[in-house]
């Protein structure tokens, strides 16, 4: 993982649980953090902010609250990777190494799909979806979103102090281990076995199934130790207990409730629970708020799209629930990584903005926001996330990289008039090469130092962006990690930012907005190189070249191999797609036919973009409730995905040839 180098990933022995009724641990699948080095620093005297500092807090604070230092760093691992963020909030307004919460200011605004001008639905054969239904208001937080207020009447520490200082959130951590330890009825010991029940407290879980998955987590963590170099410099080190068997019967003590199975398509490695949306008829023969189809049995299931929230945990679960409104087929909790099931894989959810994608995807909101109030993501939903995907990709056989795992904000436009209200979630925040490599798909080097195609791959730590638009418009955004990259025109800092006609029709140049995906590119995608000068380097992108600093020094991409089009000789230009159509011959005489309709881009001749995927035009009519009168319309032209910029788009595989490029 080129985002956190130091970073070490063997194989795990412990295994979560979905099942209320057993809890032992057994084998994760998915590999964790390994040995500490023997070289560690050890603690000191220093505060937070040195050198040792923050391996000394730990050391502290676990000495203080009587709690096994082993313990305390697990927690922390899991919450934030021992980061600190600079004192930002969480996506879900979680502070500081042990991510403690205060998301009263988290929880304001509209969740993403009532907001814009994109169609969740993206089908232009019948009306744009407008979502109308009322986003609640939440009349109390739960628990675990007001974790830092219990921490500071337990330490006597000011919030302000919890939120800031990272030596003093890790001793609000540790009192509130200490504190859910005695409600349990159980001794500080110096046991870390005997700590189960409190670590899974901990998680603020409400169910048991969730409570277990985050403490087997937890314990295999311990179990296989970690080390890490945090966000602030600061090596911290957990040294390996590969003995430890925590008691997990603890749990069954707990008075949690038993979370709905029904039949989750979920691994057996986290926590999942069914709640189910609506497919449901209403007003003047309307529906919602998904449809029901038959896949892979109709239609292939080529895709993951990757989406945040941008509101609550419990507003989203209401909103999914409403007919009125649309469905996706899961939804991600920050706190703990729990997962809520609601539409089956082989049905259709109304999620990315394009109904080609809607038709062959499975789509999956992580609670969170993009900008507001900042940027990260916990690790317990990182985890999680990365399982779900991994056990759909085996699935449905989809690859893992990143023309099959899209983001939202990868999503094309079916029209060029649809470009423009395409939404830009998870953003450029989300860490897509820690997210890659915990699915055990890092993104590396496949191909020679100056090869043909280059795969993104900044540091994340290290690349900070400017951006705006986080908190107000205009108004500059906290620095932070991320895994973008910007181009340009020319290869200059000062060099104008690509522009990108299908977003704005008028010609207007690209901005720095934390919203504005014009001049992108993300982790993992790739590209054709088109010419390197010192230590830039230009790409194909949107029809033009595009220039994106890369030092040998701190690269910012690395080279890659593989398939590309480039338009057949003697075209001088060819249209691009926003989705895979079929041919007019291929409709039957009860579906109406789609106009094929190519976006404002061209790809010029002599370009060359990197394949995804060839797919059949293809065309899921499905417009009534009543499922009788659905079809798969599937002609005989073929397709190939491509990244074309920001976003992936589609070329007819009839205007161009394919080359494989080493």
């Amino acid at each position: 993982m080129r985002g956190s180098a130091t970073d070490r990933t063997p194989a795990v022995r412990g295994r979560s649980l979905r099942t209320a009724g057993v809890v032992a641990s057994a084998a994760l699948l998915l590999p964790l953090l390994g040995a500490a080095p023997s070289g560690a620093q050890a603690p000191s005297a220093s505060g937070a902010g040195s050198a040792a500092g923050l391996q000394h807090a730990f050391a502290s604070a676990a000495g203080t609250y009587h709690v096994p230092q082993s313990v305390l760093l697990g927690v922390s691992y899991l919450q934030s990777r021992w980061d600190q963020h600079a004192g930002a909030p969480s996506v879900t307004g979680g502070y500081g190494p042990m991510h403690l919460t205060d998301a009263r200011t988290a929880l304001a605004g509209a969740q993403h799909h009532s907001e814009g001008a994109e169609d969740p639905r993206g089908d232009a054969s019948r009306p744009a979806l407008v979502p109308t239904a009322k986003v609640p208001e939440p009349s109390q937080l739960p628990a675990r979103l007001k974790t830092l207020t219990k921490a500071a009447r337990l330490t006597g520490l000011p919030a302000a102090e919890l939120r800031t200082d990272p030596a003093a959130n890790v001793r609000g951590g540790a009192a509130l281990l200490a504190d859910a330890q005695k409600r349990l009825g159980k001794t500080l010991s110096d046991d870390p076995a005997d700590w189960y029940g409190a670590v899974a407290a901990f998680s603020g879980a409400d169910d048991t199934a969730t409570a277990a998955t985050y403490a087997n987590d937890v314990f295999a963590v311990i179990r296989d130790g970690a080390e890490r170099t945090t966000d602030s410099g600061q090596r911290v080190a957990l040294a390996p207990e590969p003995g430890l068997e925590p008691d997990a019967a603890q749990l069954r003590k707990a008075g949690l409730r038993k979370a709905a199975d029904g039949a989750t398509e979920c691994p057996a490695t986290v926590a999942c629970e069914w709640v189910p949306a609506p497919y449901a008829e209403f007003g003047d023969r309307d529906y919602g708020n998904h449809d029901l189809a038959d896949r892979p049995k109709d239609q292939s299931v080529d895709a993951i799209v990757v989406h945040d929230t941008e509101g609550s945990w419990d507003v989203s679960l209401k909103l999914v629930q409403d007919p009125t409104y649309l469905a996706w087929h899961y939804t991600i909790r920050s706190t703990d990584g729990h997962i809520a099931q609601h539409v089956k894989t082989k049905d259709v959810g109304w999620q990315a903005g394009n109904w080609y994608v809607n038709a062959h995807s499975v789509g999956i909101e992580h609670e969170g926001f993009l900008a507001n109030p900042d940027a990260w993501y916990t690790e317990a939903m990182y985890r999680t996330s990365a399982r779900l995907v991994r056990y759909l990709a085996k699935k449905y056989d989809i690859p893992l990289d990143r023309q099959h795992i899209l983001g939202h904000d990868n999503v094309p436009g079916t029209t060029s008039a649809n470009v423009p209200g395409m939404h830009t979630d998870p953003g450029p925040y989300w860490d897509w090469q820690h997210y890659f490599t915990l699915m055990g798909k890092p993104f590396q080097r496949t191909a020679g130092a100056k090869g043909d195609l280059v795969t993104v791959a900044p540091d994340y730590a290290k690349n900070k962006p400017a951006y705006t638009g986080c908190a107000k418009a205009g108004e500059a955004c906290a620095p932070h990690g991320s895994g973008a990259v910007r181009v340009h025109t020319a290869p200059s800092d000062d060099a104008p930012l690509i522009k990108d006609i299908g977003l704005r029709p008028g010609g207007q140049d690209s901005t720095i907005d934390v919203n504005d995906v014009g001049a992108r590119l993300s982790t993992g995608q790739q590209y054709a190189v088109a010419e390197r000068q010192g230590d830039w380097t230009a790409v194909w992108y949107l029809g033009q070249k595009a220039w994106f600093k890369n030092p040998k020094k701190q690269p910012t991409a690395v080279a890659a191999q593989g398939l590309v089009v480039t338009p057949k000789a003697g075209r001088t230009d060819i249209p691009v797609y926003g989705r895979a159509y079929p041919e007019k011959e291929a409709y039957p005489a009860d579906v109406p036919v789609q106009a094929v309709s190519p976006l404002p881009y061209k790809l010029p001749a002599g370009q060359r973009y990197v394949v995804g995927q060839k797919v059949a035009g293809e065309y899921y009519y499905a417009t009534t409730f009543d499922t009788t009168p659905h079809r798969v319309v599937r002609g005989t032209d073929e397709y190939y995905e491509i990244q074309f910029g920001h976003r992936v788009e589609y070329v007819r595989a009839a205007d161009v040839d394919v080359v494989r490029v080493r």
